[in-house]
Parts: structure tokens; C-alpha cells; sequence
């Protein structure tokens, strides 16, 4: 298994620190972001940027400073408030902007206009019972680039299963059986900086691949429940199942 580690220092402001967030930021970007450098601990760096959590202008201070200190920035975006996530992240030039339910007109078109992946958590919202699923098809349809993940957590998402991540954005998403699997290979390589290595069955990239027991690409997503798996090969080598 590869690890592509994020640092979230920024997801929540701590009890002691709720009269003071900026008491907080201070402490991520002055204390813990240098060590985290100094460490190697992380390639990129993440905030919540929401309503009650971090602002835009606060969100923005903390991704500038990591990404002068060498780390990509990601973003939390527009998950239950249009806050302007989404613009921040194409500004500050993010990798990625999750969640996105709650993104605005000119959030969309500002990621259409830039190269950050928008990572889409349609488990998040099923297990919520919100109803507020992000606008795929609008994203698609302006040329934002879409991933999808599962955003496995005891919170709000305890789905870590890909394929009925895949089954719930056909069906609430309104994408495509090819969009998915474009979305879940290719374009989710893209949001953690590995799209030259991963994500696509080129010359040159590694072999991570997973053979499945269907007759067509489209099943996956219509048998979401079941597990299809029939082979999986890590870096050339079979480590699940058979090739015969």
C-alpha cells in the first residue's frame, strides 16, 4: 500500500483554543507547520475552510505559508455553507479542493479554469442523509476536472468501499459509468500529485492494476454491493487472486 500523508492540523479549532482560533492558526503555522517540514512528515497541507471552522482569509494565510514551506496545498471547500472555497483553491493554486456540496457558480467556473481536482464524497453526503450532493454534472459539463473518494471516517462517512462510492455517484450524481472509473483511476491520481506514475495503463507507469469478474467496465458501478475483485497486481506483481 502507498501512503500519500496530508497534514490537517487545521480541521477543527481545539476546546482551549475556541476564544482564540487565531491564537490556534498562529500555533499550526508558527510551531507545527516547521516541524512537520522538518520532518518530512506530509506533501501537502489541508484546511477546513468552512462556516465556524477556518474563513476564507484565514484559510488562505494557512496555505500560503505551507506552500512557501514546500507543501501543496489542499483545501476542505463549500461542504455545508457556500463560504468560497472553491474560489481559494483555484487562487492559491490548491491540488485538490474536497467536498464541495455547497460550491458556488463562481467556484465552479474558477476551478474549471485552473488545474485543481475537485474530489467529490458522495458516501459523505448518503451517510449524512443531507441531500445536498456537490453538482457533478455541472462541474463536468464547465470542465472541472472530478475525482471521487470515499472520505472514510467514524464520523460522517464509515464507507471504505470504492465501488459503492462509485455506485452512489451514478446514481445521485448523475455520472456516467466512464466518468466514474475516470474519476476513481486518472483524475484521483491527479489529486495527490501522482498522475505521471499511477492512474492510467500507460508505458512507463507502474502496473497497480485490479482485474474484476465482469463482463463490461459499467458493471461495476450497477453491482456497487458486491465484491467484483479478482486479481490485484502491485507494482507488477500479483498480491490477490490469479491470472488464470
Amino acid at each position: 500500500m502507498d501512503l500519500v500523508p496530508t497534514f490537517l492540523g487545521a480541521h477543527a479549532v481545539p476546546e482551549e483554543y475556541l476564544d482564540d482560533p487565531e491564537g490556534y492558526l498562529s500555533l499550526i503555522i508558527e510551531e507545527m507547520l516547521p516541524d512537520v517540514v522538518d520532518l518530512g512528515l506530509a506533501e501537502f497541507c489541508d484546511v477546513f475552510c468552512e462556516e465556524g471552522v477556518f474563513s476564507v482569509d484565514q484559510s488562505r494565510r494557512l496555505l500560503l505559508e505551507a506552500k512557501k514551506a514546500g507543501l501543496s496545498p489542499k483545501i476542505h471547500a463549500d461542504e455545508i455553507v457556500s463560504l468560497g472555497g472553491g474560489e481559494l483553491a483555484a487562487e492559491v493554486g490548491a491540488i485538490s479542493a474536497d467536498h464541495l456540496m455547497a460550491v458556488s457558480e463562481e467556484g465552479i467556473r474558477a476551478l474549471a479554469q485552473s488545474d485543481t481536482v475537485a474530489v467529490l464524497l458522495p458516501a459523505s453526503t448518503f451517510c449524512l442523509m443531507s441531500g445536498q450532493y456537490a453538482p457533478a454534472r455541472k462541474m463536468i459539463r464547465e470542465g472541472v476536472a472530478v475525482a471521487l473518494a470515499s472520505d472514510f471516517n467514524p464520523g460522517s462517512s464509515p464507507v471504505n468501499s470504492l465501488p459503492v462510492v462509485m455506485g452512489i455517484a451514478c446514481r445521485q450524481f448523475k455520472m456516467t459509468p466512464a466518468e466514474v472509473i475516470s474519476a476513481t483511476t486518472i483524475n484521483a491520481a491527479h489529486a495527490i500529485g501522482r498522475a505521471l506514475e499511477i492512474g492510467s495503463i500507460e508505458t512507463g507507469k507502474k502496473a497497480d492494476l485490479v482485474v474484476f469478474n465482469a463482463p463490461t467496465y459499467s458493471y461495476l458501478p450497477y453491482r456497487f454491493g458486491t465484491n467484483l475483485v479478482k486479481t490485484v497486481i502491485k507494482d507488477g506483481n500479483v498480491v490477490i487472486g490469479g491470472l488464470a
